[in-house]
């Protein structure tokens, strides 16, 4: 699913303009994005949960060259699916 998608469904559903649409779906990700940096967290109910995790440093290896490479550590954002959403699927 892209921003394009979003605004597109948007636009069909409020009959509103494509510029409208775009800047609804542009905030909508932005307040989600925003919620996961404060809160750490952010929950749709029948949806799922997004959740900020983090990662430890590790050691990898460079596909190319086969060398080992240090990671850093870092966060990642995880999803997990609410069970209405499975059963939908």
């Amino acid at each position: 699913m892209s921003k394009a998608f979003i605004a597109a469904v948007l636009q069909d559903s409020l009959d509103c303009t494509g510029v409208a649409a775009t800047k609804a779906a542009d905030d909508l990700v932005g307040a989600i994005v925003a919620e996961l940096k404060q809160e750490g967290g952010f929950t749709l109910p029948s949806f799922g949960t997004f959740s900020v995790q983090k990662t430890k440093a590790r050691k990898a290896l460079n596909p190319r060259t086969g060398e080992p490479v240090k990671v850093k550590a870092g966060k990642t954002v995880r999803f997990k699916a609410s069970p209405v959403l499975k059963k939908a699927v």
